[in-house]
């Protein structure tokens, strides 16, 4: 099981709920090294004093804020508490807003709040209270060393803490240039606007998580067999050169690719259909057999080289 990264409280009005606070998001990203590109060794990286240039341990390494050029003052675990006691020790409940009141551009992170010991009622009390009312919490609260607003949202069983940006961390749209709301402006004809809104209408459903897959992973992995396959796996490919068209002299026939898209999307399987549609997926590894025969591979590989001449390898 996870490790809870807090402990604390969800504070509303006088009412404390005792929770503890644990990621809701896990990364099944590859790990890549780091490596000189001269010779492929690993590449580390050093903690180090740019007075003595010794390297330092993570024991002797603080927390300081540079006030004057060269002059710090040393922030522990205690001052950052110190900072806001409150909001260092609990989700500091505001308000509570509609559920559907904060624009999709704010959340960021989501997070697991669990109940501590002694602590169901209350929590069941202010899950089920938010979710008959439609409202979710909207607060401040700090997490380790960095101050976060947030949301507290019941979702089914439990209570998630969403963080939230701050107002004055995204951009304005009005840096950007983007096309008038008005389509009449921009060229747009009732006919088009008919036909894609058929298109939309025709690839509507609901939103089920389950039937969607990152596969990139797994697309790396058959890169990375091809290249072991190959015996490249010290080959740093290079980009390919294609002949870029130029767009501006496209002239795009908007009409023909709706109507095409309506037609192709009439006969597409959706969701698990679509899978089922394509057996041949089906039988794809699991990266984690990917991962295994790729390992084999590449020992196979390492053992194959072995066998032939001492290859020249420089170290700078």
């Amino acid at each position: 099981m996870a490790r809870a990264i807090w402990k604390g409280t969800i504070s509303f009005g006088l009412v404390n709920v005792p929770v503890e606070l644990y990621p809701a998001a896990q990364s099944h990203s590859l790990s890549f090294s780091m490596l000189d590109k001269r010779d492929f060794s690993p590449v580390g990286y050093k903690r180090y004093n740019k007075t003595t240039g010794a390297e330092v341990p993570w024991n002797d390494i603080v927390k300081g804020y540079e006030y004057e050029k060269d002059q710090y003052v040393v922030m522990s675990d205690e001052d950052f508490r110190r900072a806001n006691v409150q909001q260092a020790k609990s989700v500091d409940i505001s308000t509570f807003v509609d559920a559907k009141s904060i624009p999709p551009q704010y959340f960021e992170a989501p997070y697991y709040l669990v109940p501590g010991e002694r602590a169901q009622k209350v929590y069941a009390l202010l899950r089920e209270t938010m979710r008959s009312t439609n409202k979710i919490g909207v607060g401040q609260v700090v997490i380790r060393t960095t101050h976060h607003l947030a949301a507290v949202i019941p979702v089914e069983g439990a209570l998630m803490m969403i963080t939230l940006r701050y107002a004055n961390e995204l951009r304005k749209q009005k840096e950007f240039d983007f096309p008038p709301q008005s389509l009449k402006e921009v060229g747009v004809t009732p006919k088009e606007l008919e036909l894609a809104q058929k298109l939309v209408a025709d690839m509507a459903g609901e939103f089920n998580p389950e039937e969607f897959e990152d596969t990139y992973n797994e697309d790396l992995m058959k890169r990375i067999e091809e290249k072991i396959q190959k015996g490249e796996t010290h080959v740093l490919t290079k980009p390919e050169h294609e002949a870029a068209e130029g767009r501006s002299a496209q002239v795009i026939d908007l009409m023909e690719l709706l109507k095409r898209s309506i037609d192709k999307s009439a006969g597409r399987p959706s969701g698990r259909a679509a899978k089922r549609a394509a057996p041949e997926e089906a039988e794809e590894e699991a990266p984690a057999a990917r991962t295994t025969r790729a390992r084999k591979s590449s020992a196979a590989h390492k053992a194959t080289a072995e066998k032939k001449p001492a290859a020249r390898r420089k170290r700078a």
